[in-house]
């Protein structure tokens, strides 16, 4: 079930399916995914699929994790680093965890404070350093560390938040789904000197993102 071939299958099935940058299948091949669901469900932890982690969420399909950290890191000038990057919707913490190594800092916002709680003692004891929590409104972003150089959210809003978009620097970008269940995109939005550049990148199906706490 965790076993070096079942991870490479995966692997392999997400290079099939278009994932391309070395790095994030790498992080995939590496990150122990069976550790962020219950016990009830590891045995189905390297299919490519989406499944529940309680509180109305879900952990998503290894490949729109992969497409959307593979999104983020090519969306920035290579020979910039991502110094700092908001995550909204911390849920389980898998996609956390992938993009970990690859990035200087991560501010990560969680809605629901049992799962946010739960999350941080799992990704300390496997041993990540570089993640700061926040139990808020993800709608609202951090403002108090803006700006960012990447701003990944894991659950669709019906438009895009206007305080994510105040708080991306210049260069940086914003991955998001967009959209009412049923009918959602993920899109990639770039701050430029000149404005705001947003790409369709493929349609999707994430939980909708909510306001407020609980």
């Amino acid at each position: 079930m965790t076993s070096a071939r079942t991870r490479e299958r995966l692997v392999q099935r997400l290079a099939g399916h278009g994932i391309s940058n070395l790095q994030v299948l790498d992080r995939v091949r590496s990150v122990p995914r069976h550790l962020f669901v219950d016990e009830a469900l590891q045995s189905r932890a390297y299919e490519d699929s989406a499944l529940p982690i309680g509180h109305g969420q879900t952990i998503s399909q290894p490949y729109i994790v992969a497409l959307m950290s593979q999104a983020l890191l090519d969306g920035v000038d290579p020979s910039q680093p991502l110094l700092k990057v908001l995550e909204v919707g911390t849920g389980c913490g898998y996609q956390t965890a992938i993009l970990s190594p690859l990035v200087r800092q991560i501010f990560s916002i969680e809605r629901i404070r049992h799962l946010m709680g739960d999350t941080r003692t799992r990704l300390a004891q496997l041993g990540y350093q570089n993640i700061r929590f926040r139990h808020g409104d993800g709608m609202q972003g951090w403002p108090g560390q803006a700006p960012f150089d990447g701003i990944l959210v894991a659950a669709a809003p019906a438009g895009i938040p206007q305080p994510l978009i105040d708080q991306l620097a210049v260069g940086g970008c914003l991955i998001i789904p967009v959209g009412p269940v049923g009918s959602q995109e993920l899109m990639r939005v770039t701050r430029t000197e000149q404005g705001l550049e947003q790409e369709n990148l493929c349609c999707v199906s994430f939980v909708p993102l909510l306001e407020g706490t609980g």
